[in-house]
């Protein structure tokens, strides 16, 4: 497996294991049996609710063939992703980590995933997530806790634990997520590898089941800003599936990675207080960086930053709210017996949802009822105007803003109990949700002020549509060193 992890010198990434399989260095076949072998020994970690390894290795195999005769084979023929488990696949199961799909599989295949098929990579299986993508841990996963690669006893972060986890273990080369308040940033950030947030409706949603509508977007976790920059850019696109999708032209960034121009950084004033030392440490090291490649260091304001947990937490509840009201167990979901209609309903719903999902069912009801519904959801909305338009006027004097994308590294599994400072994790995420621009995080060292080396991250944020600019500044600081991703110690 070394010399697919990049262990002994062999491809390091995703493009590197790309160009190998393509030279004909080493096989698709013999990429994809060294993931799942690698995904069977590192169990423990709970990646992946399920792996597809028959349709993996046959899918392997027809790309080798392809290969050998020289057929067009597409631009990742042969590599092995993984998928997470809220996106909907033909293989295996879509459960969304919830007992209330326990059992559902998808007729259609995501247009995300599908195109990365059409390029030709290989899905290696599903990866596990906080039940609905409602969660900042990977605790609140229907199939069990998911671990931590660098210290089991800790959280990955959430809600895109399983496929962060899976990468930085090296249990396949990258992986899908989703972001609706920092579930791509967050867990990239705490397992030290890069994860993409584009912006809201450059990548279609349809096959994504739905949390919030408003803010869900899918996007890569990956070794590094190449592989994210490529996958990024075959997923991205117009579909006519998804309303919400943009028809921009999508520039080919990962041909142009390299370019180097010269940025206006902006640093927030307010994400410089509350954070663990060596996150403060970390983000002057990315600005040092900054300024050795001629960019200007800009201090600017973003007054709103600590609003954007409220807002969020009432926007989208009551889109949740919303969109899992179909989940009755009349036309969707786990059924449980009741002697009536109401009776169905109500044990379905009970025992379908976890603990967390029910919760915020609970406040994004409570939030749309009447009496409440102008007093919290429309003023909820007026903010959210605000805090996209304090990022236009940021933007109006930067090209790219920095920041930490968590304000510590990993926590202990059981260590935040209370629900708010579990919110609090997002707390410099969120609002790019809110906003739709595009963010993304990147590993930027380890902090082992608690005895054990955990991975800490930096945030990029750009405004809406300039991914290329925004790929650009992270290869920067990726080139210089302080932002490659490792294999967790204990995977490697």
């Amino acid at each position: 497996m070394s010399t697919i992890a990049g262990t002994a010198g062999g491809p390091r990434d995703l493009t590197a294991l790309r160009d190998a399989i393509r030279s004909g260095a080493i096989s698709a076949r013999a990429s994809v049996d060294a993931y799942l072998a690698r995904a069977a020994a590192h169990g423990e970690l709970n990646a992946y609710h399920e792996t597809f390894a028959d349709e993996a290795r046959a899918a392997a195999d027809a790309a080798d063939d392809a290969i050998r005769r020289g057929s067009h084979a597409g631009p990742l023929a042969g590599v092995p992703i993984a998928v997470k488990d809220n996106i909907a696949t033909r293989a295996g199961h879509t459960t969304c980590s919830s007992r209330m799909l326990g059992n559902y599989r998808s007729p259609f295949e995501s247009t995300a995933s599908a195109r990365l098929l059409d390029a030709g990579a290989i899905v290696l299986g599903k990866t596990n997530l906080d039940e609905f993508a409602m969660g900042s841990s990977s605790e609140r996963c229907a199939w069990g806790v998911i671990r931590n690669p660098w210290d089991r006893s800790r959280v990955p972060g959430g809600s895109s634990g399983g496929s962060a986890a899976a990468v930085a273990a090296g249990l396949c080369a990258a992986a899908l997520g989703s972001d609706t308040g920092g579930s791509i940033r967050q867990p990239a950030a705490l397992c030290g590898i890069v994860g993409l947030k584009p912006t809201y409706g450059r990548i279609s949603r349809w096959g994504l089941v739905a949390f919030g509508s408003s803010l869900d977007q899918i996007g890569p976790l990956a070794l590094s800003v190449r592989d994210a920059a490529l996958l990024y850019e075959t997923m991205a696109g117009h579909d006519p599936h998804d309303s919400t999708c943009s028809d921009r032209p999508v520039e080919r960034v990962s041909e142009s990675i390299d370019e180097s121009p010269r940025l206006r950084v902006g640093i927030p004033r307010q994400y410089r207080a509350g954070n663990a030392p060596a996150v403060d440490a970390a983000v002057e090291r990315a600005a040092d960086c900054f300024r050795r490649s001629g960019a200007t260091i800009v201090d600017v304001d973003l007054p709103l930053t600590d609003l954007g947990i409220s807002t969020y937490y009432v926007i989208a509840p009551a889109e949740a709210s919303s969109n899992l009201a179909r989940y009755d167990g009349i036309r969707y979901g786990h059924r449980a017996a009741g002697a009536d209609l109401f009776e169905i309903y109500a044990r379905s719903r009970a025992e379908g949802f976890g603990e967390e999902v029910q919760r915020r069912i609970m406040l994004g009801t409570w939030v749309l009822s009447a009496g409440y519904h102008d007093a919290y959801y429309v003023r909820a909305l007026k903010v959210r105007r605000r805090i996209t338009m304090e990022f236009d006027a940021a933007f109006a004097s930067c090209d790219v803003l920095l920041g930490p994308t968590t304000p510590t590294p990993a926590f202990p599994i059981g260590g935040r109990t209370d629900p708010l400072s579990m919110y609090m994790c997002d707390v410099y995420t969120v609002n790019t949700n809110i906003a739709g621009i595009c963010g993304m995080s990147l590993p930027a060292g380890t902090d082992a002020s608690e005895g054990t080396a955990l991975p800490i991250g930096i945030q990029l944020q750009a405004q809406a549509f300039a991914e290329p600019t925004l790929l650009r500044a992270a290869r920067i600081l990726e080139r210089d060193g302080g932002c490659s991703a490792a294999l967790a110690p204990q995977c490697a």
